[in-house]
């Protein structure tokens, strides 16, 4: 494949395929290497409608699906929109805006879900006249750059993380709503070795409350720390929207966040999120194993 790197040390923007004619025996061998690899792709001027998202999706593993069986068992699109249900786009004090505010914490997707994800896989549809930008920093690089004692600290630590939490940071009523509380606290371990290529990465979020043993302050303390290192000036790609962009990326291995927009105008970004295996490393990532 011919590519060009997004930031020396993660990230390719991977050129001339056409991801609605991807299968699992042509172009997504290469495609899944590049990504275990580089954990970040991008491709650009593509077209893919929902069924042929849903399709390249499924190759990687099974759709996430945080309806938890609402809509029935076939896979659907949980798109990042403004947009409500009766086609209006949302005022800036809506449930549905300020969720998209709190997207904008440093954040790794479904570590509040009792199956994380392996990769989200985002399509632009409509985007804003400014602003909009999704942001990229790599947790295997940052793993590898840790002072030793904040390695220490953090090689055998267990995290807490709940989805109310992150959105008690903007709103604390959108918080206690049931769409943001209806799953349990979930634990996984701070570091996600990926089985294929032995690599680790700091597996955290903005959704991590609490550090297992530690004092609250202490933990979110840490918690803090581990993020604030992982995003610091030079470890972030900022990723400028254009139609037909489509980036994949490796949810074991990245933290993103988005960035504001004109409130007022619609952005919608078509996203599914493929729930990982234990072929991907989930296994060991459960305390305890």
């Amino acid at each position: 494949m011919r590519a060009t790197p997004l930031h020396p040390r993660f990230g390719l923007e991977i050129h001339d395929i056409d991801l609605r004619h991807v299968t699992a025996e042509t172009g997504y061998p290469a495609i899944r290497d590049a990504f275990e690899t580089h954990s970040l792709l991008l491709f650009r001027n593509q077209q893919l409608d929902d069924e042929a998202h849903l399709a390249f999706g499924a190759l990687f593993g099974p759709i996430e699906d945080r309806s938890q069986g609402k809509y029935g068992d076939k896979p659907r699109m949980d798109n990042v929109t403004n947009l409500l249900p009766d086609g209006r786009v949302a005022p800036k004090d809506d449930s549905v805006t300020l969720n998209n505010i709190a997207n904008q914490l440093w954040h790794t997707d479904s570590t509040f879900l009792p199956v994380p994800a392996l990769a989200n896989i985002l399509a632009a549809r409509v985007l804003s006249s400014s602003g909009g930008e999704t942001e990229f920093a790599s947790t295997r690089a940052a793993w590898k750059d840790l002072p030793e004692d904040l390695k220490a600290r953090t090689r055998h630590a267990v995290l807490h993380h709940r989805l109310a939490y992150s959105r008690a940071k903007v709103s604390q009523k959108m918080a206690q709503e049931e769409h943001y509380t209806r799953w349990a606290d979930q634990s996984w371990k701070a570091v996600w070795h990926n089985p294929v290529n032995g690599e680790d990465a700091l597996f955290i979020a903005s959704h991590a409350f609490a550090v297992e043993g530690l004092p609250e302050a202490e933990g979110q303390a840490l918690i803090d720390e581990l993020i604030a290192f992982a995003t610091r000036p030079g470890a972030v790609y900022t990723h400028a929207w254009r139609p037909g962009d489509v980036l994949i990326w490796d949810e074991r291995a990245m933290l993103h966040r988005g960035r504001p927009w004109p409130y007022e105008e619609e952005r919608t970004l078509a996203s599914i999120c493929v729930s990982a295996r234990d072929v991907d490393g989930l296994n060991r990532m459960r305390p305890g194993t």
